[in-house]
């Protein structure tokens, strides 16, 4: 009855504030191969997003019966896809139907059973002394099975717990151990910009997220201004790393020595945004200049003052 595997175990990387991980960029879909339109939907209780096709047009906030990674469950159409990016065509999945007043009435039903399950589960993790914390539980839409998500500083032994929770619910019991961050996905809250989080608000896909990040955006090193609810760095890191990676390729780095006015300057601040750099000179002096000034040749970074 226990549907655990280390292939269906998503662990975060609990010793470090960052995710080293490089994530290797995916080959971009041909249109063609995806169908048209093709649509996202969320499964809300655990904040989690599929590409999907229909039979039929849908609308926004539409309520539907879709497969998912754990099972059929009911999903909320997002909208439309209007520019696929990376997604694959494996990656789509296919909605069965339209839901019924009887399917949001099961919904609602189903909710009040999960508030039960996750007491019984939280009850019975104490009995057995498991160092695990319990995130939350979800019925399948066909209540084939019982979903608990919990998150634990590493491998639990369950499987005496699941027999318990058989014993109990008399159906199939999943177990899922998540990571900090989805976590965070998962439950939601308040970011230090006062928004609710990226990764539950924004985006249900969470990328691997470096301090080098924050150190080619200037920002400060201090964990508690770069690192979210979750413990982990901000999300939000990782959005302009982008434009910044590409603006610097054009500047020199701080510690590049470069000659001006006959004396030796060595740059100390790199401000991308501002497209200035500081510099600090030899005989005492200290210069802000214009990023665009600088230019490359044979390994060697000059001045120009056009």
């Amino acid at each position: 009855m226990d549907e655990y595997s280390d292939k269906d175990t998503a662990y975060d990387d609990l010793s470090h504030l960052e995710d080293d991980q490089v994530e290797e960029t995916e080959e971009h879909a041909h249109k063609g191969d995806l169908p048209d339109p093709l649509y996202r939907i969320k499964v809300e209780p655990y904040n989690e997003t599929y590409f999907a096709s229909a039979d039929m047009p849908l609308e926004s906030g539409a309520r539907v019966i879709a497969p998912t990674r754990y099972g059929k469950d009911l999903c909320t159409v997002l909208g439309t896809v209007k520019f696929p990016g990376f997604v694959r065509a494996d990656d789509v999945v296919h909605i069965e139907r339209l839901a019924a007043p009887a399917d949001e009435t099961r919904r609602t039903s189903d909710t009040e059973k999960e508030r039960q399950a996750f007491q019984v589960c939280q009850e019975k993790i104490k009995a057995h002394g498991l160092p695990m914390k319990l995130v939350f539980a979800h019925y399948l839409f066909d209540e084939s099975k019982v979903l608990f998500f919990f998150t634990a500083d590493s491998r639990v032994d369950f499987r005496d717990l699941v027999k318990d929770l058989v014993a109990v619910f008399k159906m199939r019991i999943e177990l899922r151990q998540i990571g900090v961050r989805d976590e965070a996905r998962v439950v939601g809250g308040c970011g230090v910009c006062g928004r609710v989080l990226c990764c539950h608000g924004v985006t249900d896909k969470l990328v691997p997220v470096s301090i080098k990040m924050a150190k080619d955006q200037n920002l400060s090193l201090n964990s508690l201004k770069i690192s979210g609810p979750c413990g982990r760095l901000l999300c939000c890191l990782a959005y302009e790393f982008g434009f910044y990676r590409e603006a610097r390729r054009s500047m020199p780095n701080e510690g590049t020595r470069i000659n001006y006015d006959g004396t030796m300057f060595r740059v100390i601040e790199v401000n991308v945004p501002a497209g200035r750099l500081r510099l600090s000179g030899e005989d005492g002096r200290y210069l802000e200049l214009r990023a665009d000034q600088f230019f490359q040749k044979d390994g060697r970074w000059s001045f120009s003052e056009d």
